[in-house]
């Protein structure tokens, strides 16, 4: 048997350990942010429970209008029931001074809502989309999951990112290739303030780009200054054929006083390298 040919048998059998894990739960609600991995799980659970699975979106000034109307639309097009609810981070000091651990906060905030939620309708779980990958990199906000009981599917199955992606695409999800887009709250250095406007304005940057026709692509923020990542190879064309005048004022529009572009270029979980520098020294 050749190695891809083993590789589809393995990535297979995971996808039945994925559907036997969900028929022996019965009923589960769904953590669902839209992004792909809680939206494989969310066809998952409703290809396995049906009526008995519920998504449940977390609406906040972390999260981007678009993204939330893909998440709708998504739901819509797998079938199963979705339903929106508000959560206020914000409105903890621990999560707007960004902290390391901030995600931490968040999550707290998140199941907090969610577990109640699922008790009064009946769901003995919550379940979300970390998947194996996650558990090697920093993630304080898997801890307050799983303080509150949540259970990773994906991860308990040993599923990881490139995995997620083949699975959406063996199961005709159109969004199997969707750039990951974390919360908003990401763009910023830990310990700088959170504050809404500065959410919304990282919001309406990225949401600038995006209308150009780039997909993976982050707006950081560190004080008044736009940090634009786009992938290293995309950085010259987009250098050469951007109005980049009408690009800045838009920007100082959204409230940024200085524009820049990060010449190392795109790569997720950058803000994170501040903590392995820390730990060498």
């Amino acid at each position: 048997m050749s190695l891809l040919a083993v590789y589809r048998t393995m990535l297979l059998q995971k996808l039945e350990q994925l559907r036997i894990l969900f028929a022996e739960m019965e009923r589960a609600l769904i953590a669902y942010s839209g992004g792909i991995d809680s939206t494989l799980v969310a066809k998952i659970a409703y290809d396995v429970l049906g009526d008995r699975a519920l998504a449940v979106t977390a609406e906040s000034p972390s999260l981007l209008p678009e993204d939330l109307e893909d998440a709708r639309v998504q739901a819509a097009e797998i079938g199963i029931t979705h339903e929106v609810v508000q959560t206020h981070e914000m409105d903890n000091p621990n999560y707007r001074e960004n902290p390391v651990n901030r995600c931490y906060f968040c999550k707290s905030e998140l199941h907090d809502t969610l577990k109640p939620l699922a008790l009064e309708r009946g769901y003995a779980y919550v379940v979300d989309g970390v998947n194996a990958d996650d558990l090697s990199d920093y993630r304080p906000g898997i801890q307050a999951a799983k303080e509150r009981g949540a259970r990773s599917p994906l991860a308990e199955v040993g599923v990881t990112k490139v995995e997620v992606r083949e699975l959406a695409r063996r199961l005709n999800l159109p969004w199997w290739d969707k750039p990951a887009q974390p919360c908003l709250s990401s763009r910023f250095p830990y310990g700088e303030e959170i504050t809404v406007a500065k959410l919304q304005r990282v919001g309406r940057g990225e949401r600038y780009l995006r209308n150009l026709g780039l997909k993976n692509l982050r707006v950081r923020s560190e004080g008044d200054t736009a940090r634009i990542e786009l992938p290293a190879e995309q950085i010259k064309e987009f250098v050469l054929t951007t109005e980049l005048p009408t690009l800045v004022a838009a920007f100082q529009d959204y409230g940024f006083t200085y524009v820049t572009l990060d010449l190392e270029g795109y790569r997720s979980g950058k803000l994170n390298q501040v903590l392995l520098q820390t730990n060498q020294r």
